[in-house]
């Protein structure tokens, strides 16, 4: 069998790892994956009102690193770093993805509106001017609208994943009118169950949709 190509997967925060580790492993089991962590990325985009000078070379730094280690992609599954990420990618050869770029791509070819359920506030501005971007590019009627799930990421955080998952379930069992719900962050995955049995509304999850994205880029799907 032909060995398949190297995918470096770039964290900021353990709490998306799991979830992107469980997609891999019923989508795409065999592939080649190397796990960056980088937990002080987290905290200290917390700390910042935008995405600094200095924490965007930290994201063009574990880019290149990918590249040196012989990545044919690399994958950031944190949602509050997408300008920086996008700058990175300029900076190498091989496809850099924004966690949920692919995500908002079929949200957006779904058409209509979307719901976001986010849990991370710091990363709200930065992914909704994401999804308009790829709306004006793909079809510029396309809408979305964000809802904060108050508790969840602290939840999950403390390891309590029944409640988190539950949080998210809550928000979603509320929403009316969306043609689709996005689960915002990789770490946010995790409910994609608990939402699905609450509502009729089509739900989307980042790392089901980057794998999908980079099975297609890579020549594997």
């Amino acid at each position: 069998m032909s060995r398949q190509p190297r995918i470096t997967l770039v964290h900021a925060t353990p709490i998306a790892m799991e979830p992107i580790k469980l997609a891999f492993a019923t989508a795409w089991p065999d592939a080649n994956l190397v796990n960056l962590l980088e937990d002080s990325l987290s905290p200290d985009r917390a700390a910042s009102a935008d995405i600094t000078e200095v924490l965007t070379a930290r994201i063009e730094a574990l880019t290149q690193y990918a590249r040196q280690i012989g990545s044919a992609a690399v994958l950031f599954t944190c949602s509050a770093f997408g300008r920086a990420i996008e700058q990175a990618a300029a900076t190498v050869d091989i496809p850099v993805l924004k966690p949920n770029e692919a995500m908002f791509e079929a949200a957006i070819r779904k058409g209509g509106r979307t719901a976001m359920l986010y849990t991370f506030p710091p990363a709200r501005d930065g992914m909704e001017a994401e999804f308009l971007e790829e709306a004006e590019r793909i079809d510029p009627t396309a809408t979305m609208e964000s809802f904060l799930v108050h508790g969840a990421i602290e939840a999950v955080r403390a390891g309590d994943v029944e409640t988190h998952n539950r949080l998210v379930a809550e928000a979603a069992a509320g929403l009316r009118g969306f043609d689709s719900i996005v689960l915002a962050h990789f770490s946010t995955a995790r409910a994609v169950p608990e939402v699905r049995a609450v509502t009729d509304i089509p739900v989307l999850s980042s790392p089901d949709a980057a794998i999908d994205k980079l099975k297609r880029l890579l020549g594997a799907a």
